[in-house]
């Protein structure tokens, strides 16, 4: 088996494991040349696959498919990143994107849309919010249950009682 066919398998059934990409309605048969090429190469995995994860193999095929050369590199190196991870780091990496395919539709979409306004930020503003949630991180649970709580009345208030607060309690401006 040459090196290519080996890193395609090996893609094939991390993205299989990882089950990061979406399912798409009837995908349980090959539809065209190349996926019926791919299945007869791999006759054996193949056929030891449930219905679901042939589903899923075809779905990532298909998305592998449509990659720029620049994506599919990228999804290479993290790939090769994710095996070189200890066990329970590699774990924690499934556990995320379990949670992550368990969230609803649009709670994704809120968490692309902040993921995509803080690589926007400038970086000096990015150091400091990540500095400020490492010291999130660091509290004790019950601290951390009270800055949420604090977060959660801060974000009801209007503008003018926000800025009441500040005025009264003084507040420390983040960088730029």
């Amino acid at each position: 088996m040459s090196r290519l066919s080996r890193l395609a398998a090996a893609l094939i059934i991390a993205l299989l494991m990882l089950g990061a990409l979406p399912h798409l309605a009837g995908a349980q048969q090959p539809m065209n040349a190349q996926e019926r090429a791919l299945i007869a190469h791999y006759q054996d995995q193949w056929s030891r696959l449930t219905p679901e994860q042939r589903e899923r193999v075809l779905e990532n095929y298909r998305h592998w498919q449509g990659m720029t050369p620049d994506e599919r590199h990228m999804a290479q190196e993290n790939f090769q990143q994710f095996r070189r991870l200890p066990p329970d780091q590699r774990e924690q990496v499934l556990q995320g994107l379990r949670r992550w395919r368990a969230m609803p539709p649009g709670q994704r979409q809120q968490l692309r849309e902040a993921y995509q306004h803080f690589r926007g930020l400038p970086p000096q503003r990015r150091q400091w919010m990540m500095q400020r949630y490492r010291h999130f991180q660091e509290l004790p649970p019950q601290q951390r249950q009270h800055v949420l709580e604090n977060w959660h009345r801060w974000r009801q208030m209007t503008p003018e009682q926000r800025q009441e607060v500040r005025r009264r309690f003084g507040h420390r401006h983040p960088p730029p």
